[in-house]
């Protein structure tokens, strides 16, 4: 019990001697902040487009890359959507540019019948330039084993 109380006061003692921590916690007072990105818009457009460009990426680095991209509080810019999208044509991979453009779609969130017409008037020829249909085209807008509403019926 005694030897309880002594290490005890010890290190409340100890505690106390340095000036960095609080006595009454024993905990260390500093302050942890986190950096802030300094990156401006046109730097993080030329980042990604320089990432898409790169000739010896390969799928996995281009699906990270889309992913990083819908991960984020924005909808890139047709650039990026067009490096991403020869990319694609790249590795041969159809269904990822097809899946990367209904991305696109669902980040507009309320604003989409502003944004993304925008974008796919500005991606308009690669998509010529690739071959590639956009999700409208393929009919992927509309559920394909909808029923009619029992409404509707007679």
């Amino acid at each position: 019990m005694f030897r309880t109380a002594v290490s005890r006061m010890h290190s409340f003692t100890k505690c106390a001697i340095n000036t960095n921590v609080n006595p009454v916690t024993g905990t260390i007072s500093q302050r942890w902040m986190s950096k802030h990105s300094t990156e401006t818009d046109e730097e993080f457009d030329r980042r990604y487009e320089a990432y898409f460009s790169r000739q010896d990426i390969d799928g996995w680095e281009v699906r990270k890359g889309m992913n990083d991209l819908c991960g984020m509080d924005l909808v890139p810019e047709p650039k990026i959507v067009s490096a991403a999208l020869k990319a694609c044509r790249r590795i041969n991979d159809f269904a990822l540019a097809v899946r990367f453009l209904e991305a696109i779609k669902n980040k507009c969130g309320n604003q989409v019948g502003v944004i993304y017409p925008y974008i796919i008037q500005e991606i308009r020829p690669t998509l010529n330039e690739l071959g590639i249909n956009t999700p409208e085209e393929l009919g992927y807008d509309k559920p394909e084993l909808a029923l009619k509403s029992v409404f509707d019926i007679h």
